[in-house]
């Protein structure tokens, strides 16, 4: 949301108590209907990464590490606790400022220690156990059993390393995660969390924030495959990485539809194949197909096996009548978008639960909308894999550095940031959801206008496949300007929405408009104050403004060749109370029907030619 909008701020307002508690019996600041689900041995127990799975469903070849491990803040001089026990405990994957983690207190710095004892097959016939992170956040170095395994910076990327040197004969292994958070005191990709949160910035998420897992691999393993659609709608391009040597690795591939082989390639695991499939099913909002996959990786008599998922669909800009219109899978395709900051009064960053996770993007689809924005936040695996499956475009927005730090970024800050933003579109570019990137909002971190143009085809030759919107918000609000790159021309207009118009080389969509709001006494973050911004009397007075508001997209928005647009927001967050939900969940403040009829009535509109 744009910075404009927060200067003013009604009185402090307090949620209503809630009587319930999470697993070590501190109440919740405010409760999801999910919060109380969590517990030490039910900590997001789901396989974390469904588009490279290898569980058998027989013989479960992972070790889940959600769930309680030993925990100290530190002052960032001390030395790891090897052999030690720390007196505290936090359950992950919960940052650690939320109530879920049992600690619900920043710390720059911290330690957590877990004792896991391994099974004796995972380690069998020369296999190798690899520790896997989805995310923490910000620079994490790991130890296993005294042995420094590995160490990532940057909070929103996954990570793992091979801990088979590392592990003992016999007896528990000890795992120890050491962790600097400085969440906005330095210039690292940070988002919206803020050490002093307010107005449109929130409460840090620091520390392990994703699952963490165990899995036994061969010495040359998967560590990532990818089906890039070709642009004739009738074949994949499959990709690979590998852990281990590549030499004489070959991998062979097969495409299923509902059960049935319906293409099959192979080919050296270091080369693209080239994967034909059969009567083409198409992937779109409307009809969300996915294609599984089985590959196969073999080098010498090892194998490692696994099970994969995408959807056949293309996007780009073309030519409409003249102008320049966003087309899914060739066609003119109206992206109506909310914007969605995926944050939650009880796990932060991390919602409760997997049907938590869900419940936002299911609801952004019953609502009528066929797009979210994701932003200024990466989210864990399955968060996609649910977009993927249920049928929601994907604007994935970059972290941003932290805000007033445009003029203080030094040449390693900019590296720093740019190594970030490809890791991330690395990791991502599988996903079928994911229709668009967007490097920077409003300009935040921005150190130049040329920036944008600059990340833009960064971004653009690592993943040609997708579109990439620059600058969203170019008429607003750090580095006001458009960079005249990408494919899309994006402004902010509150309430709007924004009616900008395609230009020679760009699409236009409004990246931010709404932001009507409406507390709900009861449901409300405690001691913040509200932004009143755009304030409204009650439910039917939301649903109606919502109405009249996309009305005008409906009517002049597709008049003007826009090909989108983003509204503020899907819920509330802590001070913002211009959701269509509440921030725990529990109320619709719209009328669902209304919102979708016209949300139907404007996807309808864009779609003419």
């Amino acid at each position: 949301m744009s910075m404009v909008v927060i200067m003013a701020f009604a009185s402090i307002a307090v949620a209503a108590p809630d009587q319930s508690t999470v697993w070590n019996g501190k109440a919740p600041p405010l409760a999801t209907p999910w919060t109380a689900e969590v517990s030490p041995n039910n900590a997001l127990p789901d396989y974390p990464r469904p588009q490279l799975a290898r569980p058998s469903l027989e013989h479960p070849q992972w070790i889940s590490l959600n769930g309680l491990w030993q925990y100290a803040s530190d002052n960032g001089q001390g030395t790891p606790p090897f052999g030690h026990t720390l007196k505290d405990q936090v359950l992950v994957p919960y940052p650690i400022e939320s109530v879920l983690s049992g600690v619900q207190k920043h710390s720059d710095f911290m330690f957590y220690r877990r004792l896991v004892d391994i099974p004796a097959a995972f380690t069998a016939h020369g296999q190798h156990v690899r520790l896997n992170f989805g995310a923490v956040d910000q620079d994490a170095t790991v130890y296993v059993n005294g042995t420094q395994v590995v160490r990532h910076v940057g909070g929103y990327t996954s990570f793992d390393a091979d801990i088979t040197q590392a592990l003992r004969p016999h007896g528990p292994q000890e795992i120890i995660v050491a962790v600097h958070a400085p969440v906005d005191s330095a210039n690292v990709m940070v988002g919206k969390q803020r050490l002093k949160p307010e107005g449109i910035f929130y409460t840090a998420a620091s520390g392990i924030w994703q699952s963490v897992w165990l899995e036994p691999v061969p010495a040359t393993s998967l560590a990532q495959l990818n089906f890039t659609p070709a642009s004739s709608l009738d074949a994949f391009t499959v990709t690979s990485k590998l852990h281990g040597r590549d030499d004489d690795a070959t991998l062979h591939v097969t495409a299923y539809a509902d059960g049935t082989a319906v293409g099959e390639a192979s080919g050296p695991a270091s080369q693209p194949l080239h994967l034909a499939i059969a009567h083409p099913h198409l992937w779109s909002p409307q009809d969300p197909f996915l294609y599984t996959f089985k590959a196969t990786l073999t080098q010498g008599d090892q194998r490692d096996e696994v099970t994969s998922y995408a959807g056949l669909r293309t996007i780009a800009v073309e030519k409409i009548g003249g102008r320049n219109r966003i087309v899914l899978n060739g066609k003119p395709t109206f992206l109506l978008a909310t914007l969605d900051q995926g944050y939650w009064p009880d796990g932060i960053y991390t919602a409760p639960t997997d049907a938590a996770l869900k419940f936002d993007i299911q609801k952004t689809k019953d609502l009528g909308f066929n797009t979210i924005r994701k932003h200024i936040k990466v989210e864990p695996a399955r968060w996609y894999y649910w977009a993927d499956r249920i049928g929601l475009m994907v604007w994935q927005d970059m972290p941003a550095l932290p805000t007033g730090s445009n003029d203080k970024l030094s040449d390693a800050d900019k590296a720093g940031f740019r190594a970030d933003v490809s890791a991330i579109v690395e990791q991502l570019k599988g996903e079928t959801s994911i229709i668009g990137w967007i490097p920077f909002n409003e300009g935040w971190g921005q150190w130049n206008i040329p920036a944008a143009a600059e990340l833009a085809a960064q971004i653009k030759q690592l993943d040609p496949s997708r579109l990439v919107d620059a600058r969203s918000g170019a008429n607003c609000c750090d580095t006001k300007g458009d960079p005249h790159a990408g494919d899309v021309y994006d402004v902010h207009d509150y309430q709007g929405p924004g009616l900008p118009s395609p230009d020679a080389q760009r699409a236009a969509i409004d990246g931010e408009h709404g932001g009507l709001t409406l507390g709900i006494p009861g449901h409300i973050w405690p001691n913040t104050p509200i932004n009143p911004y755009g304030a409204v009397k009650d439910r039917e007075a939301l649903t109606a403004g919502y109405v009249a508001n996309t009305a005008v997209l409906r009517d002049k928005g597709v008049a003007k060749g826009m090909s989108g647009s983003v509204y503020t927001q899907i819920t509330d967050v802590e001070g913002e109370h211009n959701g269509l939900f509440t921030y725990d969940r529990k109320i619709e403040k719209v009328d669902e029907a209304q919102v979708r009829a016209i949300n139907e009535a404007t996807i309808h509109a864009g779609a003419q030619p």
